[in-house]
């Protein structure tokens, strides 16, 4: 007896061994004009350096030029101690090449101002400050390339960095300033123009530090803080655009047309122009959150906010207004301005149609007046007299005097109408 046995095993039994499947690798196909040894090194990544293409490699020099390499002297204007070194230059047809270094260009130094013993009498003297320790200030700044912190480690006495900034840009200031022929020649000068200021400088530094000397719990709670007073801000936006667009009505008073109220109109008004600046407000505030959109999809959200209250019916009438327009129903380019243009464009179509609809709706009630009789009704019972609509009881034909103001009324709003219609209609035209 066994193992097996005792577990009630069978004896041919064994498991069947799951082979692990090992991840496929993506074969990389060596370049051209690269050893496969130097290709192994490099693991297929592509090198920091361009590389050179192999075609280049192999192209033959022309047959007239006949070229060599020679050990020559050379001299680079970067230096001032006329020190003469040698390297391997490249000779064509036995002209050895002319003219400065090539590396001599990447010597770049600050120019320092230099200051004669008058001008130092006359407008750099400070109780702070001797005349060698100002020399001296000027020496280290042209030799480190006003490196502040380095100067203030070479300088002799102690200095803070502070004090030797202050000392060095106020000499330049007094000096331009006195060699100028007019104020106003050096004012754009940046020593000039934006004078160094100390308190500021250690104000700055010392926010620096404070930021930097932050534990994890302090930088958490300082992110929670930005966070809440970022959200704050989004929801008072919309209330601002509100508050300012009210304030921009207000400071327009000749903008403002007296309307009188029509069944069923649904034309723009104050409080749907206010209504529709809070949505966008609204809109862009929560895409905001996203940090990262497209403005075509901001777009959409504003077209679908926009008509909201239309019905599909209206909605596919706009897009067949903007077809025969010959307007995308999506910008092509959707820059910040065309894309309010597209909206505006939609929002004055949807006017448009709004306006038609109401001038066939006055036009259908003026003819059912025109054509209408003041004769028995067929709910009209029986026994009942006729009274005409226009008598009372009476006997004042007061009724006729109410006739001939409801339909003044309707001329009066068609013709206001017909002009919205046809003012509002052309610049959408023109869009």
């Amino acid at each position: 007896m066994d193992a097996k046995d005792i577990l009630g095993l069978s004896k041919n039994s064994f498991p069947a061994l799951e082979k692990k499947s090992r991840p496929h690798k993506e074969s990389h196909r060596k370049p051209d004009g690269i050893s496969r040894e130097v290709y192994a090194l490099t693991g297929g990544l592509p090198s920091l350096m361009p590389s050179i293409d192999a075609s280049h490699l192999k192209k033959k020099p022309p047959s007239n030029e006949k070229i060599t390499w020679q050990w020559l002297p050379f001299s680079s204007s970067a230096r001032k101690d006329n020190l003469q070194l040698y390297h391997w230059v490249r000779i064509i047809n036995g002209v050895p090449p002319t003219g400065d270094y090539s590396f001599a260009k990447y010597n770049k130094s600050v120019e320092i101002i230099k200051y004669t013993e008058e001008e130092y009498e006359k407008y750099l003297t400070d109780p702070m400050w001797t005349k060698e320790e100002t020399d001296q200030l000027f020496d280290l700044c042209e030799r480190f390339d006003l490196r502040f912190v380095v100067i203030a480690d070479r300088f002799p006495s102690s200095r803070t960095v502070e004090e030797l900034k202050d000392r060095y840009y106020s000499v330049c200031r007094a000096i331009l300033i006195a060699r100028a022929p007019s104020p106003g020649d050096v004012a754009a000068h940046p020593v000039v123009k934006e004078p160094y200021n100390v308190s500021q400088d250690i104000e700055r530094k010392r926010a620096l530090s404070m930021v930097l000397s932050q534990t994890r719990q302090q930088e958490r709670r300082d992110e929670e803080v930005l966070i809440e007073a970022k959200r704050i801000a989004e929801l008072r936006m919309p209330a601002k655009a509100v508050q300012e667009s009210q304030l921009a009505d207000a400071s327009n008073p000749g903008a403002e047309v007296t309307e009188r109220t029509i069944p069923g109109e649904t034309a723009s008004s104050p409080m749907v122009v206010s209504s529709t600046l809070t949505d966008n407000a609204a809109i862009l505030a929560s895409l905001r959150t996203l940090r990262v959109y497209l403005r075509t999809y901001a777009l959409d959200q504003m077209v679908q906010s926009a008509s909201s209250s239309a019905g599909l019916r209206t909605i596919k009438r706009v897009e067949q207004t903007l077809h025969d327009l010959g307007v995308n129903l999506k910008p092509r380019v959707p820059t910040k301005a065309v894309c309010t243009e597209h909206l505006e464009l939609r929002k004055e179509i949807l006017t448009l149609l709004n306006l038609q609809k109401q001038v066939q709706y006055k036009e259908a009630e003026g003819s059912s007046f025109r054509d209408g009789s003041y004769g028995e009704s067929p709910g009209t019972p029986k026994d009942q007299p006729f009274i005409p609509e226009f008598m009372s009881f009476g006997g004042e034909r007061v009724g006729k005097k109410d006739h001939k103001r409801k339909v003044h009324d309707i001329v009066y709003n068609y013709v206001i109408l017909y002009y919205l219609f046809h003012s509002e209609g052309e610049p959408c035209a023109q869009q």
